[in-house]
């Protein structure tokens, strides 16, 4: 009997093996690309617009759509294979470029040219100024992240000095701040979209100012895929680009109503005129990119921030970083 059991254990074990190699050997469905997203955001709608609206069915693509959790997931995945395009804060190439990696992650894409969070206030403020934080503790998210840097040059551009006139609270986790807001924590603290005006729709926080628009223009999110990825898979590469392209015009050409009306089936749960409203939020400070291609000066305006914040000294090479080949070719097209 124990003989069975053993045999049968080993050709299971065999079984799945086999089926495992097999699997593994499969050549890549030419159609399909694993995206991992940072988050899943309507600070994104161009994404969703492509997805939802067909463009990348048109093209003839399958999206696998998952979300990382996190740039240090995502780039994770995006270097180890298991992603084929990442979206997510070029700031994670710009961490792996200068450790020295070989095949490095390269922006292809840029999708959103501000930051996507704003600041919420305890009481409603049509006259806010930034020099109101002077004396207020404000939550900021992850200390060394983006949104929490660009917080911080925004406040500093006000005249404000971090830990003399201001304090800024980097305990609470990005997916906490909401509800450690709402139970008394800060004075201030910092949402996207739609959260910021689900949060004021419950008369919970009110928002007062755009963090981007203070900061300023810098690529916040964008499209990368490992270099060999991208020389090994040309044509999938082209018609990503393409997709999100027309989506792009999409965005910057309809009215907020529409583009939410298109995205709806990627965000169950919230109400169109919730998401209409949190797009107007995002084209009223021109947050969307018209074009995939990255500028220069703000790209390094997204390095000023991060050596402000002293998280790095090194600066990337940005003709290294970005490739702009595809989405030149694409818009000539």
């Amino acid at each position: 009997m124990k003989k069975i059991i053993t045999i049968v254990l080993i050709v299971a074990i065999i079984s799945v093996v086999c089926a495992g190699v097999l699997c593994g050997c499969q050549p890549n469905d030419e159609n399909t690309v694993k995206l991992i997203e940072v988050t899943h955001s309507v600070f994104y709608a161009p994404l969703y617009v492509a997805l939802d609206g067909g463009y990348f069915e048109e093209e003839g693509l399958k999206i696998e759509l998952t979300n990382g959790g996190g740039a240090d997931k995502c780039m994770t995945s995006v270097i180890s294979g298991q992603s084929d395009i990442g979206l997510m804060g070029p700031e994670a190439a710009i961490y792996i470029y200068n450790e020295g990696r070989t095949d490095y992650p390269k922006i292809f894409a840029q999708l959103t040219k501000k930051d996507g969070s704003f600041l919420m206030a305890r009481t409603a403020d049509d006259n806010f100024s930034w020099s109101s934080i002077a004396g207020k503790e404000v939550i900021g998210g992850r200390k060394g992240g983006v949104p929490a840097m660009a917080l911080e040059y925004g406040i500093k551009k006000a005249g404000l000095v971090i830990g003399e006139t201001y304090t800024m609270n980097y305990d609470v986790q990005y997916d906490l701040i909401g509800a450690a807001f709402e139970s008394g924590t800060g004075d201030f603290c910092t949402m996207f979209e739609p959260a910021a005006s689900n949060m004021q729709k419950a008369g919970m926080g009110y928002i007062v100012a755009s963090v981007g628009e203070q900061a300023g223009n810098m690529p916040f999110t964008a499209f990368m895929a490992t270099q060999s990825y991208m020389n090994e898979n040309p044509e999938k590469m082209e018609k990503f680009t393409r997709a999100i392209i027309k989506a792009m015009d999409y965005v910057n050409t309809h009215t907020a109503k529409e583009i939410a009306e298109i995205l709806a089936p990627s965000f169950v749960g919230t109400d169109l005129e919730t998401l209409t409203t949190s797009i107007q939020s995002y084209k009223d400070i021109d947050a969307y990119c018209s074009t995939p291609l990255m500028e220069k000066a703000d790209f390094e305006l997204l390095q000023d921030v991060i050596i402000d914040s002293g998280v790095m000294t090194k600066r990337a090479d940005f003709d290294k970083l970005f490739d702009p080949t595809i989405a030149k070719a694409m818009l000539e097209k």
